[in-house]
C-alpha cells in the first residue's frame, strides 16, 4: 500500500493566514466553508459529518483542486505586486 504524504507548512505560524486566504479565494466567511463551497459548484456530495470515504480519489481531487490553484494564483499576484512596489521604492530611492 503507497504511503500517504502528509504536507505540512514551511511556517507552521502561517496556517491562520493561509486559511484566510483561502476562505477569501473561495469568498466565503470561513475555510472549511470553502471546500464545501468547490464540492457543490461540482456537484459531489461532500458531508459535513467529516465521512467521505464514499468519495473517489478524482471527485476529492475536484474539490480542492480549485480551492488551491485559486490560492496560489492570489499568491502569485501578491508576490508580484510587492516585487513592484520594492522596485518603485528603490528607483524613488536613488
Amino acid at each position: 500500500m503507497a504511503r500517504r504524504k502528509r504536507r505540512r507548512l514551511l511556517v507552521p505560524e502561517a496556517r491562520s493566514a493561509l486559511d484566510q486566504l483561502k476562505a477569501d479565494v473561495m469568498n466565503t466567511m470561513t475555510p472549511e466553508a470553502a471546500k464545501f463551497e468547490s464540492a457543490q459548484r461540482q456537484q459531489i456530495p461532500l458531508q459535513k459529518d467529516g465521512d467521505n470515504g464514499e468519495l473517489t480519489a478524482r471527485e476529492a481531487g475536484k474539490v480542492g483542486g480549485p480551492i488551491g490553484g485559486q490560492m496560489v494564483k492570489k499568491l502569485i499576484a501578491m508576490a508580484q505586486m510587492q516585487m513592484m512596489n520594492e522596485q518603485q521604492q528603490d528607483r524613488s530611492n536613488q
